[in-house]
This record gives structure tokens, sequence and C-alpha cells, in this order.
């Protein structure tokens, strides 16, 4: 496995870590204003930064999922389960955000003669995951669940069994390197929920045009597949342990917060809360 201490090589020896905790729907936008507002930051001070974030009963929504057939019929078919909709800045397909699924961005500076390529990025991620919760007698794989809601190659299983995904965004000299895990709660129902929404939007076209045929039994919990209770307090702990135990680094918790109140970031905050509105008009 790559070595964490090379992962995290840069001029600093400080991991900033920003926890927003568990947002409701007035705050649905902040989570990714604050990605692309932290990864230029990244890239400006050569600063690696970790960010946890989650949302309380959501369907995130790719762009490519706005352009379904009937997207009227599948956002009501999310709101008949009990999901709010939110549209991302990122690629990719819609995903579900609730309390029993952790968010991360691994937020890091990409300058320099060596820039890190799109596969590194992703590795680093898998690599941060297996050793955070790699045993004996759990190995986790990276490969395309095609059954899975947002399938891609870089899918997490185990025993064929998805429970994360995983996206990147670049900003200037930064990347972000995102992934949401399904820790506990019914995954089952998140499965079902996604799977109506294709249903209820495509019509006959469901699982063509590189729509997934959703299956909710190819998905479940990491505390499952482990076959251990795991809380969300209890997996970031282990994360950023890990982190400090393979690498030189220090964390602060308290900097970012300061950070808030600068002039440079109230800007670049403003702006990309903005960008998301105005992307989200198109639920209106």
């Amino acid at each position: 496995m790559t070595n964490l201490n090379q992962l995290l090589s840069t001029n600093t020896n400080t991991l900033f870590l920003y926890d927003q905790g568990c947002l409701t729907k007035q705050d649905y936008f902040l989570p990714f204003a604050l990605t692309d507002t932290l990864t230029t930051f990244s890239g400006i001070n050569q600063q690696p930064i970790i960010h946890f974030w989650q949302l309380d009963q959501a369907m995130i929504l790719g762009m490519k999922d706005t352009r379904v057939t009937d997207l009227k019929n599948g956002l009501a078919s999310l709101k008949q389960d009990g999901y709010n909709v939110v549209i991302r800045n990122a690629g990719g397909l819609g995903v579900i955000a609730d309390d029993g699924i952790l968010n991360i961005s691994l937020i890091l500076p990409n300058t320099g003669k060596k820039k890190i390529t799109i596969d590194d990025a992703y590795t680093h991620m898998w690599n941060w995951i297996k050793y955070a919760f790699e045993d004996g007698q759990h190995s986790i794989e990276a490969f395309e669940i095609t059954e899975s809601y947002c399938p891609g190659t870089f899918d997490l299983s185990i025993d064929g069994k998805k429970f994360a995904g995983i996206a990147q965004r670049r900003v200037k000299d930064g990347i972000a390197i995102m992934i949401y895990l399904s820790i506990n709660g019914d995954q089952q129902k998140r499965g079902e929920s996604v799977r109506h929404f294709y249903k209820a939007s495509l019509h006959e076209d469901f699982g063509r045009n590189g729509y997934p045929p959703v299956d909710p039994a190819v998905m479940a919990n990491l505390e499952d597949l482990l076959q251990q209770p795991l809380t969300i307090t209890e997996v970031k702990k282990r994360l950023i342990n890990v982190l400090l135990d393979y690498s030189e680094m220090n964390s602060d918790e308290e900097i970012l917060t300061k950070l808030a109140t600068t002039d440079w970031f109230t800007t670049e905050m403003d702006k990309q809360i903005a960008k998301m509105e105005q992307r989200n008009q198109l639920l209106d």
C-alpha cells in the first residue's frame, strides 16, 4: 500500500481538520461550497485538509441525474420516500446522505512538477480506508459494482458488497478526493429509494443510457460487513488516528474556524454558495 507519510508529503507538518457535523436542509449548500473553498486554499498554501460532513436526509444528485426523462416525477418519488434533494458541484450520479453515512474529503495541494494523477488520487483514498478498516478476515477491494447507485471503478466493497464510493474534484492547484461511507442505518431503504427515483424518472429507460439498474442487495453498511457495531464518531477517530500514526503530521482542529472569519474565506464562500444556488434552480 502507498506510504501514508508520502501521501501527506507537503511543506507543512500540520493537518487541518474541519468537522461540519450533520447539516439540515437550510445548510445543504455549505459542504459543497466549502469543499471548493478549502481545495483552493490547499493549493495556495500547500496545506492538507480533512473535511467531515453529513446531511440529515437527502439524495445528492449529480448533473447527469438532472437530465433524466422525467425529473419532476423522480423528485416526487424521493419526497414520498422522505428525502430532500440537493444538486452537487461534482460529477457522477446520485447518492444518499443521512446520519448513518459519513462524507469525507481528503484535500491535498497538487502543485509542482509531479501532479497527482486521477487514479493515484483514488488509490490514496482506497489505501487510507484499507489502513483504517481492513483486517485478516475482511479484504477491501476496489472495482465497479455495476448495479449499485453511483457505480464507479473505485467502488469499495467487502465480499462483493459495496459500502463506499469515491469521487474527486480539482480546483486550481488543489484536489479534493471525496468518499461517502455507509457506516450504519437502513442501507436497504437507501437502495430502494434510489431505485424508485430512477424508475420514476426514466420509465422504460430504467437501467439504460448510463443510469444504473440499481439493486439494493449489492450494497451494505460497513458495520455489517465487518460484523462489529460502528458509530460515526468512532469512524472519524479511526481515520484520523491512522493518518497521525503512519505519518509525521500533527492535527489542528481550530485553525479553520479562525480562517472562516477572514475576508478571503467569506468572499470565496459567497462565490461558491452563489454557484450552488444557481445550479439548484433546476429543482424549482
